[in-house]
Parts: structure tokens; sequence; C-alpha cells
């Protein structure tokens, strides 16, 4: 772990993703979780607190950065329910093919490198009639916004530990095997129009 990714990346990844819209985005979509759930991702854990423990037995939650487990550490001893972490990337998934009932996607689509792999991977755990569960930043439907995403994300990539601003959300999972069955999206409140475009919904195995 470099003191970058402790001491300045860890703390600003996990600031931006705790922001008042962010948390009730998080608040809209990690209550549909039922089952055994993949969250994909975990970070410093903050959707914890929103998970319905009646309908969830437990949660894997992948996370590769030591320094955003580290920063999960409080809000795993306050978890309602059971976590059980895996410090692998999105692209390995060390479950078996069919064993999870629940997919999990907050704020961790736009940073994946191999976004494609990774999502082959959900499918394959994911049980057939599960669901994934997605709440993602992504490509605004407005040409302007769009233009400065473009100029500005190789710069915000290399300070943001890999984070795009304009990835196609709903076209990556739709490739990545899944079709999606609802979808919302907007431009979140009090938050930089480059950033703030939001997709949220619910996608099954296509």
């Amino acid at each position: 772990m470099s003191c970058y990714e402790r001491f300045c990346l860890a703390p600003f990844i996990n600031f931006a993703c705790a922001t008042k819209p962010i948390l009730y985005q998080r608040r809209k979509v990690v209550p549909l979780c039922e089952g055994r759930v993949l969250e994909v991702g975990m970070g410093s854990a903050l959707n914890l607190p929103y998970y319905d423990p009646a309908r969830v037995e437990f949660v894997w939650g992948l996370e590769p950065s030591a320094a955003m487990r580290d920063k999960a550490r409080k809000n795993l001893t306050q978890s309602p329910v059971e976590v059980r972490l895996i410090d692998l990337p999105g692209e390995e998934i060390p479950l078996e093919d069919n064993s999870v009932d629940t997919v999990l996607l907050t704020y961790t689509l736009c940073t994946i490198p191999d976004w494609h792999g990774a999502l082959r991977q959900m499918r394959r755990v994911l049980k057939p009639g599960g669901r994934l569960i997605f709440s993602e930043h992504g490509r605004a439907p407005d040409a302007g916004v769009r233009r400065w995403q473009e100029r500005v994300n190789p710069l915000w990539k290399k300070l943001a530990g890999g984070c795009n601003l304009n990835r196609p959300i709903p076209a990556l999972i739709e490739e990545g095997g899944f079709a999606v069955a609802q979808l919302d999206s907007m431009y979140l409140p009090s938050t930089p129009r480059l950033l703030g475009y939001n997709y949220w919904g619910v996608a099954q195995i296509g």
C-alpha cells in the first residue's frame, strides 16, 4: 500500500462516496438486496447500515484495496448483517457458479479496469432469477457535459484511483450479459455535473 493510497486516495474516495446525495442513492438500492449478497467494491463499507437483516443471509464484501478495507473496520463492527470480506478485484470472484442471490454495485463500475471480465464473473456467480442491483455515476446525457467529461477524464482517472467519469453504465451492464429490467437516472443535487449523472436500477441475466 503506497502512502498516496493510504493518506490521500482512500480518504478522498471515502469522503466523495459519503456525501449526502450519494448516501441517499445508497438508501434507495441497498434495501432491495436479499439472500446471499455479493457486494463488489465494498470500499469503506458505507452500504452496511442500509441492508435489511430480515432479507439478507450474509454479504460477501469484495474489496481489493487494503487502504479501503482498513477504513471499513469501524463500519464492519457495527454491521446489521454478517460480512465475509474477500480481498480480490471484481475480475477475480472466488465463488462457485450460481451461488449468489444478489450482486450489488455502488460506485464501483466506474473504476474496474476490466469491467467486461468483472461483469462476466458476476453473471457466472449469480443464480438463475437473481438480480444485479446498481447505483453508478457515468456518462451524462447532455452533449456539453459529455465533452467536458471526455476532456477531464484522463487527468481525473489518474488522480481518482482509476475512476472514469464517462462510462455508459446501462450499456456496459448489458454488454456484460445482463438485461436491465428497471432504470432511473438523474443529475444528483449539490454535485458537479461532470461527476453527478447517476444511473440506478435492477438487471437480470440476459
